[in-house]
């Protein structure tokens, strides 16, 4: 009987005595390997980003937008204010205005909002500080238009001339005092736009326009598992105060407004990062199929090198299935040492294109053992029939060739 020892030398020594076909025999596992540890990391990296990204955006957020005028005022945002588990609400309101600094003008997006904006969506000031409720004629400015937009820097402390259109198209223009400049954001995947827009407070932009309605509302609730309910809650709640019945509180198209919640993004990114691991996935998998087509050939091709080698190994008693383990053990040292091998040259290209991409590092520890285990099952597969063939061989015929 073969000792399974003894069969893992044998397998060592054909290995080494063939270098130039065992490196290519190997190859094929490697490649297919590498290209499956490497993609399922990018995948398991692109989720990791996106939701690093949105978190960015602001702490477990809500955005509802009106899609009318005069739709929401201050009844609406008592509503929203009331509901269980809202940590804060801003109101917004949106218009690209006239800005003038030292007789330079510029088109910029200015926003009202109130003080709790800040926290809501996560915002960071490179200078100054952010506004508040009290405050009437300041300007906080997005990084963007204090270096880029003008000419050059906006100094901080300094004032800028802000024109606005009513909505019976006479314009109205204040000064207003530069206070504070918000910081670049990390995210550019989930960039709101703070970058390259002027906040004011929006109790003065409603004065300056003569309207008391908001455009919207940017709300944070209390924690993450909250979101949904809470969102839906401010939905209800919000669809009633409108005037929207009971039976139409499920039909978007009937409420006058969006609303959008962080759980929601999160369901949505979550299906693009599986779409995404789905396509690295499968990509992979046809490199692993090439590559175990590629055993399976060089082992046939083994098989009929190796005639006399067979027909010896017979005449000195080797039975037919000794002959069947000796090269499904061949097969799965190559395809262990295949499956090594693109694990680590898997993971070092999955790092250095995460580098150059600049998405996070995700380490995913059972790579090594899923890696490792898929490289032995092709191998296994792979060298089942090259040895079925050559444990077939009549070792009359092969002694021939001696």
């Amino acid at each position: 009987m073969l000792k399974l020892g003894h069969a893992f030398r044998l397998s060592f020594g054909s290995i080494g005595s063939a270098k130039l076909r065992s490196s290519l025999t190997t190859l094929g596992i490697i490649i297919g390997i590498a290209a499956v540890v490497a993609n399922v990391s990018l995948g398991a990296s692109f989720s990791q980003y996106f939701e690093d990204e949105l978190g960015t955006v602001g702490s477990d957020f809500i955005i509802i937008f009106s899609q009318d005028i005069n739709l929401f005022f201050d009844n609406q945002l008592q509503v929203v204010d009331g509901v269980a588990g809202v940590e804060g609400v801003s109101p917004f309101r949106q218009q690209l205005a006239g800005v003038t600094y030292q007789s330079t003008l510029r088109q910029v997006t200015i926003q009202g909002v109130s003080e709790d904006y800040e926290s809501i969506a996560s915002v960071r000031m490179e200078e100054g500080e952010f506004l508040s409720d009290k405050d009437k004629y300041v300007a906080i400015l997005g990084s963007d238009v204090a270096h880029e937009k003008f000419d050059q820097d906006l100094p901080f402390r300094n004032s800028i001339d802000i024109e606005l259109v009513r909505r019976d198209g006479t314009t109205v223009s204040h000064s207003f005092k530069i206070v504070g400049i918000i910081d670049s954001p990390d995210s550019f995947f989930f960039d709101t736009g703070a970058s390259e827009q002027i906040f004011i407070p929006i109790d003065t932009m409603n004065e300056m326009l003569d309207v008391e309605d908001y455009g919207g509302f940017w709300i944070s609730a209390r924690d993450s598992g909250s979101v949904r309910d809470v969102s839906d809650e401010i939905d209800s709640r919000l669809a009633r105060s409108l005037g929207v019945s009971e039976r139409e509180l499920e039909n978007e198209d009937v409420k006058p407004y969006t609303i959008i919640n962080q759980a929601d993004v999160l369901d949505d990114l979550d299906e693009l990062s599986a779409s995404l691991s789905s396509l690295f996935i499968s990509v992979a998998l046809i490199s692993l199929l090439v590559g175990s087509i590629g055993i399976t050939n060089i082992m046939l091709v083994s098989v009929t090198e190796r005639t006399k080698e067979i027909g010896l190994l017979k005449s000195v008693g080797y039975t037919r299935s000794n002959i069947l383990i000796l090269f499904i053990i061949e097969s799965i040292v190559l395809g262990l040492i295949g499956g090594v091998l693109g694990t680590l040259l898997g993971l070092g290209g999955f790092y250095l294109a995460a580098t150059i991409v600049g998405l996070p590092a995700v380490f995913l520890p059972y790579l090594f053992v899923v890696g490792i285990g898929i490289a032995v099952f092709v191998g296994l597969v792979a060298g089942v029939y090259p040895a079925n063939k050559a444990s077939k061989l009549d070792p009359v015929e092969s002694l021939r060739k001696l």
